[in-house]
């Protein structure tokens, strides 16, 4: 457990599924942790997986299914180069220029990583935020995930360097 932090609840997970609105279309929800700010209290990230629906196979025609959850809102899909990252995902088919539906390619950054890493992300606000968004597919695509964490209560100094931080990095 970081210091300052003391955890006020036993291990939680919470599943989602975001669904493209159409087609190639970034699509962004809002999971509510329904975190009580008056008890400064935070959500810490222990583990994140995500689970990209396949994209199309097309013939010539390169497709992917990127996803991501964030501790803020985004504009596109995230990537671990964006600070509030807490895990992003990739499946692509790389089929431009043959007759046939091309070679399947997976990028994860949405499993934690095989560590001695105390947590993986510190959610001060009250949500995160998941995106999809495909590339080139003919049928909308969608994502579906869970995090792992505990709640936790930080003392006022500490609640309000995170809430600060994670704004300020959006």
């Amino acid at each position: 457990m970081p210091k300052g932090l003391k955890e006020t609840s036993s291990l939680i997970e919470i599943s989602f599924q975001t669904n493209e609105s159409a087609p190639n279309t970034f699509t962004q929800e809002r999971v509510d942790l329904q975190l009580n700010p008056l008890d400064n209290e935070v959500f810490i990230v222990y583990a994140a997986n995500l689970d990209p629906f396949n994209p199309d196979a097309i013939a010539g025609v390169d497709t992917s299914v990127l996803a991501s959850v964030s501790s803020t809102s985004q504009t596109t899909a995230a990537n671990l180069g964006i600070t509030n990252c807490i895990a992003s995902a990739n499946h692509s088919i790389r089929a431009g220029g043959f007759v046939d539906g091309g070679v399947g390619f997976m990028t994860r950054a949405g499993e934690t990583p095989p560590t001695t890493l105390e947590y993986v992300a510190i959610i001060a606000t009250n949500d995160f935020f998941v995106q999809v968004e495909g590339v080139g597919n003919l049928a909308a695509k969608a994502v579906s995930g869970r995090l792992y964490g505990v709640r936790a209560r930080a003392d006022a100094s500490i609640y309000a360097a995170l809430v600060q931080s994670e704004v300020l990095s959006s």
